[in-house]
């Protein structure tokens, strides 16, 4: 059955247009509340949290609206982390977690993420059902005036993802004389990041920690490290992190400036808990836009790489499926299911900055382990309700012949995008020029349907 609302990472749009509207975000309450409510009679709780977005002031009320008139009391963080509200939905034995953000978006979009109270994202055929309870009559969700559920905030949760994440840092090690450049994106995690690190003995600069409702990853973050890379070498800091809006994914940029993307942190965190005996397989989980050398840096250490297709959610499901702890997405989304549910840059980023103290050597020395295959990626903006561009004759002829043309020596993927309206064109393989005939082959293809239909 064909998802109406959800994409691969939950609910996203523009603010105030539909589907990312006040009303659906209360039908989401309602549905939600419908679902994970049980026939006991015991009082129900959802926990909400969100991003730095101006639209989050809209969207909050909208959904605690629809949670409490099902039924459901609300716990209210305010800003934190997506992975912190997986946390608490947990500790908290939430019945649901809501997380308001489009993550590395920027401020005009958000999205609505939802966590089961196992704290894992929900699975389809969960979303699908709070669809279906969603374009039903509002009517039958509506609980009796004396079940009507409460709201409150609590000023603690920032603190407590703190201490949890502190917690997964060894015991034994400190970050003291490390200086380190922080990026927030002047997102979710613009206090509980900079305060994780100071407390583990860190010099901490920041940047990217003055949220104003419209500058989440304005020139900052993980998708934009120019602003990170001027400042490490600006104040000689030993590496900079960078998150992006909801900090669940995480850049590492070395003393020299050099950005290290999530293929080489995976690599990284691959073989340090090989060498400690933490990994529960061998081998990791990544997606099929993981680059070809890590795969090949994996199998020399005789460690497997089972792929999934792109979203973090696919490869968390992987992972519990076959018993790894240890996967994540190129793009810095990065799952240590010991410690977490979901991806969490700031817990992945402590998880490299304790091979890197243990080593003594500098960042760049450490973290980057594998020289990638030449690899290839552009994106192509088609219109919303217009013929599918994937769908076209030429398109499909397009990537046959570029298929051909790799000869088997590369890999070609083009997709949509799941939270955008983007087809995503990736191609690579040792042939760097032949990997950028076949990108030119197919975008042409794709850009030419965009534009006739």
């Amino acid at each position: 059955m064909t998802r109406a609302y959800f994409g691969t990472d939950g609910i996203r749009g523009t603010a105030n247009k539909y589907p990312m509207t006040p009303e659906v975000a209360m039908r989401v309450g309602l549905a939600a509340g419908k679902r994970f409510m049980s026939a006991d009679d015991r009082r129900h709780l959802v926990v909400i949290g969100k991003d730095t977005r101006l639209s989050g002031y809209m969207l909050e009320p909208a959904l605690t609206a629809g949670f409490t008139a099902a039924g459901m009391d609300v716990v209210l963080f305010g800003p934190l982390p997506t992975p912190a509200v997986a946390m608490l939905t947990r500790s908290l034995r939430a019945d649901l977690g809501v997380m308001l953000s489009a993550s590395h978006n920027k401020f005009a979009d958000n999205g609505i993420k939802l966590f089961g109270p196992d704290g894992y994202k929900l699975s389809d055929n969960a979303e699908i059902e709070i669809e279906r309870l969603m374009d039903s009559k509002l009517d039958e969700h509506l609980c009796a005036p004396d079940k009507l559920g409460r709201a409150r905030r609590i000023d603690d949760a920032q603190a407590r993802y703190v201490e949890i994440v502190k917690a997964t840092f060894p015991k034994k090690l400190t970050l003291k004389g490390l200086r380190i450049v922080i990026d927030a994106a002047n997102g979710a995690a613009y206090k509980v990041a900079p305060v994780a690190l100071y407390e583990l003995g860190a010099e901490v600069i920041k940047i990217g920690v003055d949220p104003d409702g419209f500058n989440i990853n304005e020139e900052v973050g993980s998708t934009d490290t120019r602003a990170l890379k001027d400042a490490v070498l600006k104040y000689r800091a030993d590496l900079g992190i960078a998150l992006d809006g909801d900090a669940d994914r995480v850049v590492i940029v070395d003393e020299k400036g050099n950005s290290i993307d999530g293929d080489q942190l995976m690599a990284l965190i691959a073989m340090s808990w090989k060498q400690n005996g933490t990994l529960t397989k061998p081998g990791i989980v990544a997606t099929v836009m993981s680059n070809l050398g890590l795969e090949r840096f994996l199998d020399g250490l005789k460690l497997k790489l089972e792929r999934t297709q792109v979203g973090d959610r696919y490869v968390v499901e992987q992972m519990r499926a076959a018993g790894y702890n240890v996967g994540g997405e190129q793009s810095g989304h990065i799952i240590l299911s010991d410690f977490s549910t979901t991806g969490d840059g700031l817990l992945a980023a402590l998880q490299v900055l304790a091979v890197i103290v243990q080593s003594g050597k500098p960042a760049s020395e450490v973290c980057k382990l594998f020289d990638p295959a030449p690899q290839v990626l552009e994106n192509v903006r088609y219109e919303k309700g217009k013929p599918d561009p994937m769908e076209a004759v030429a398109v499909k002829d397009a990537i046959k012949a570029a298929e051909a043309s790799l000869k088997g020596n590369g890999r070609l993927l083009v997709r949509k995008s799941g939270t955008e309206p983007l087809v995503r064109i990736m191609a690579e393989g040792d042939n760097e020029a032949l990997v950028r005939e076949a990108i030119a082959t197919v975008k042409t293809a794709v850009v030419a349907a965009a534009k006739a239909a």
